[in-house]
């Protein structure tokens, strides 16, 4: 689990509970309105059903998980991995690769590797590669913008059902007794729609794009990587290009190169 976004909402959601908790003359019952948060939440869902196809829409459980459950890969790994298989095949040639399939567990890897031991062109090794690469952040981007359009709609559903309440309370000015609930009320929508856009669906929205660019910068590694094994480049000259993703303190190799 992602504990930086795990203790950001228990953080954010303990500090808005402090704040009532605090304030003179509030109760936690004054914030609990049913209707106004079926208005928030369902208002944006519904939005996003009409702003996305429904096979989008099925995905929407997953993206979230993703934001929690991230499948991260560390660069520094990628590189000493990419170094040793030029390494295989500067010393036995790239042939020798094709035994290294089996312990591939990346599946970009494991088609660039491929690619590298059938002897694919190098122009159109990394067109393809390339384009698996733009598939990707396709399928990322998609799931950002579900993140994005509930942060979006959420703040304007509060509006419309902070609105709505007022028309309500409007109707009822004959019993003076009732305009200051029923005014709290109607501002709960919009708070609630503050909430969920701005510490729930944007955030998980730049998470998502953060992700994004870490994978993308990993995937460029690899391609720079396996262009150079497959153009025959001596094995520390492709670690150091590819080192220079890194900060210097977490470098392959740097402690013999160090010594």
């Amino acid at each position: 689990m992602d504990k930086a976004t795990a203790g950001g909402l228990v953080a954010g959601v303990a500090l808005l509970l402090l704040a009532i908790a605090i304030a003179p003359g509030s109760s936690f019952a004054a914030f609990i309105d049913i209707p106004s948060a079926a208005v928030v939440i369902g208002g944006a869902i519904a939005a996003c059903f009409i702003a996305f196809p429904g096979a989008a829409m099925l995905l929407f459980p997953k993206v979230v998980m993703k934001v929690f459950f991230p499948k991260q890969q560390d660069m520094a790994p990628v590189i000493s991995q990419i170094v040793e298989f030029a390494e295989i095949a500067r010393r036995d040639g790239i042939l020798a690769l094709e035994a290294k399939t089996e312990e591939i567990q990346d599946p970009f890897i494991l088609l660039g590797v491929q690619m590298a031991v059938d002897g694919t062109d190098v122009d159109l090794m990394e067109q393809i590669l390339r384009t698996e690469m733009e598939a990707v952040a396709g399928r990322h981007k998609n799931g950002k913008s579900l993140m994005d359009t509930v942060g979006r709609y959420a703040p304007a559903f509060g509006m419309i059902g902070t609105l709505m309440g007022l028309i309500i309370m409007l109707g009822n000015m004959d019993d003076p007794e009732a305009i200051g609930p029923g005014m709290a009320v109607a501002l709960i929508t919009t708070l609630y729609g503050a909430i969920v856009s701005n510490l729930f669906f944007l955030p998980f929205a730049d998470k998502l794009a953060y992700y994004s660019k870490q994978e993308f910068q990993i995937r460029e590694v690899i391609v720079k990587g396996l262009i150079a094994i497959q153009e025959g480049d001596n094995p520390r000259v492709i670690e150091q290009k590819l080192n220079t993703f890194l900060p210097l303190d977490q470098r392959v190799g740097k402690d013999d190169q160090a010594a």
